[in-house]
């Protein structure tokens, strides 16, 4: 029998994610975040105006061409059109018009495409430390999430565990490179040799297991590296991509699902997509977003000056005395926590009036996460900031120590 209004796979997927809803809900945390004294490095959020060319596509899309400006709206044929080349020139693989579909974000696309490829009991791998929500979303639709640690040193794949994760049961595994937090963008021999096992087990357990891509951030690549797309080494995979984080407008929802050429069961896959969109609330992309987007796929923010703010951050708190490993990708920096106790030291960087997001929401105790979106001037603040907090802890632990 029922109790306490929600499902059992509501609290399940709550238990799933716990730790970090619970976190994002702090009356705490959120009065910090609204005070403007704070130097905000807790979550991809923009900390200054948004380009002007996204603000000059939203307005010059937004007056009606014709009676249908604005009625439902599914996977346009110019949206896939636009993608589809895009991909091409990106990926060197040739993706079909009508293999694209549209999403609100990367957060609809992973979701809708565990919608389609999972049965109760099915099991799908997630590399730790993930982004936040992919154990809420596997077990929400009856799944059993696995998890499997990246290598500790290097931030890589770990092969040899996801090999050992892999049983009868699995179904998928999702891979997002660049990485989230830890900025690993992963190479093209790890890659491989990824497909490679994938094939192996795939004929072994007589059913196909599916490569999630999460490509979020796959443009925002330090250093002049290439982008090794996962799908470019498994022919069964999906790649899932927004738009949030290129324009960093993440409140303007728009991604795709692309299915790739040598993926099999292609057309039986995109039916399921598309049932599991509409059952999953209409997934698709508002009129707008879809009129604007052969503006919007042209927009970035400027990667130059993100590396710039990398590279000012990461060597002052270096020169500090923090440990940390310059990341390849992404917004983000992860450095290790001077205590034990990662919560206990954010706490310490918030009386110092910077906000920074501890490890052990994403599964990686004993570190924590800065953004990069913050703008320089919070950069400048934050730096002697991070440098009286780490003294502090120094102080801290050395008292543990003796007492």
């Amino acid at each position: 029998m029922q109790q306490n209004g929600a499902s059992m796979r509501v609290r399940n997927m709550y238990a799933a994610a716990e730790v970090v809803l619970d976190f994002l809900t702090d009356p705490v945390w959120e009065e910090r975040r609204r005070n403007n004294d704070m130097c905000d490095f807790l979550l991809g959020n923009p900390h200054e105006f948004p380009l002007e060319g996204m603000t000059a596509a939203l307005q010059r899309w937004s007056v009606p061409r014709d009676k249908n400006w604005f009625a439902y709206k599914m996977s346009e044929t110019e949206s896939q059109e636009i993608i589809a080349g895009s991909l091409r020139q990106s990926h060197g693989m040739e993706f079909a018009a009508q293999d694209i579909l549209m999403t609100t974000g990367a957060f609809a696309g992973l979701s809708m495409v565990l919608g389609a490829i999972t049965d109760p009991g099915d099991e799908i791998i997630y590399i730790s430390p993930p982004w936040f929500f992919y154990a809420m979303m596997i077990v929400s639709y009856g799944g059993r999430a696995v998890r499997v640690p990246c290598h500790p040193l290097t931030f890589d794949l770990d092969l040899d565990a996801i090999r050992q994760a892999i049983t009868p049961r699995t179904r998928g595994i999702i891979i997002n490179s660049p990485n989230n937090p830890t900025g690993r963008v992963y190479p093209p021999e790890t890659l491989q040799a990824l497909g490679e096992m994938l094939e192996t087990a795939s004929r072994e357990n007589g059913q196909t297991i599916y490569l999630l891509s999460d490509e979020a951030y796959r443009k925002i690549i330090f250093d002049g590296r290439a982008y090794p797309s996962p799908a470019a080494y498994y022919a069964n995979s999906f790649v899932i991509y927004t738009y949030g984080k290129t324009t960093l407008a993440p409140g303007q929802r728009m991604g795709y699902i692309a299915l790739p050429p040598g993926m099999s069961e292609r057309e039986m896959l995109r039916n399921a997509l598309f049932a599991t969109m509409v059952a999953g609330g209409y997934t698709f992309p508002n009129a707008l977003l879809q009129h604007a987007l052969a503006d919007i796929e042209k927009l970035s923010i400027d990667i130059p000056h993100l590396q710039v703010k990398r590279d000012r951050l990461a060597a002052a708190l270096q020169d500090t005395g923090y440990e940390l490993r310059v990341p390849e990708g992404t917004f983000y920096l992860l450095a290790r926590s001077p205590l034990e106790d990662d919560r206990e030291f954010v706490e310490m960087l918030a009386e110092n009036k910077v906000l920074c997001l501890p490890g052990s929401v994403f599964e990686m105790p004993g570190y924590f996460r800065i953004s990069l979106t913050a703008n320089d001037l919070m950069i400048e603040r934050g730096i002697p900031a991070f440098a009286a907090a780490l003294v502090q802890a120094r102080k801290v632990a050395s008292n543990q120590l003796a007492g």
